[in-house]
């Protein structure tokens, strides 16, 4: 199941993760002052109804609609320049959707999503999915003049400078994991690293790969180097609640 998950993250997401990523979206993109609207949201006075099935499912809509907003500019740039956008056929209902998606797509280098198992498919979710790819042409060139515009290698190079190391500084904060004691204790964490490659140091100052300290300040808490993410999280220790990312 894990593997799976995995493969469905490189490839694209399940439909029921786009559909909850652009309700987020739609309650917290930037909403531009009226003379400066060129990209219509649509009405977003009712709270989301979200429905997850597990946690991974809740954590990855959160994440996409958050980088969806991140570059909320850049993608309605994108929708602008290559005359994607407006279209009648697309109501302002699902201009969050198509922006979320589109900031998918782009992550994917404008490669067709493989969907590996299937729940229930969501007809706006296929709908936006079509109408993106088949413009794929016109919207990666246009973000490619975007690029070249600001001269960039990235997206990443295209932020304000202050989001830019306002990103670094997180990166580079290391990651914190309570022990949940009603399921495990420190020593049969501490083994159970041990068996997956995880070596233990003396403190914060000696992380470094697969390495973990234990917090001086609370002895049911462990931290680890903040590039660990992804591989602390398809951890059997984590799958089971045994730790819990902070």
């Amino acid at each position: 199941e894990k593997s799976t998950m995995t493969l469905i993250e490189k490839n694209g997401y399940h439909d029921s993760i786009y559909i909850n990523a652009a309700k987020i979206f739609q309650g917290i993109h930037n909403k531009k002052p009226q003379d400066r609207i060129l990209v219509q949201y649509g009405d977003d006075s009712a709270s989301p109804l979200l429905t997850f099935k597990d946690e991974y499912s809740q954590r990855v809509s959160y994440e996409l609609a958050f980088s969806a907003l991140k570059y909320q500019d850049l993608l309605e740039k994108i929708l602008l320049d290559s005359c994607v956008y407006p279209c009648q056929s697309i109501p302002d209902e699902l201009t969050s959707l198509l922006v979320v998606m589109l900031y998918d797509l782009q992550d994917r280098k404008f490669e067709a999503r493989e969907i590996v198992d299937e729940e229930e498919p969501v007809a706006e979710v296929r709908k936006i999915e079509h109408y993106l790819y088949n413009f794929k042409t016109k919207l990666a060139a246009a973000l490619a003049r975007c690029r070249i515009k600001h001269d960039a290698l990235s997206i990443e190079y295209i932020l304000p400078e202050t989001v830019r190391k306002q990103e670094q500084r997180a990166l580079a904060l290391p990651l914190y994991a309570w022990i949940n004691t009603l399921k495990i204790s420190l020593q049969d964490v501490a083994k159970s690293l041990e068996t997956k490659g995880f070596q233990k140091v003396e403190s914060v100052l000696g992380l470094d790969h697969n390495t973990y300290c234990i917090d001086q300040h609370c002895h049911d808490v462990l931290v680890f180097p903040s590039s660990l993410k992804e591989e602390l999280l398809n951890l059997d220790l984590f799958a089971d609640y045994k730790l819990l990312l902070q």
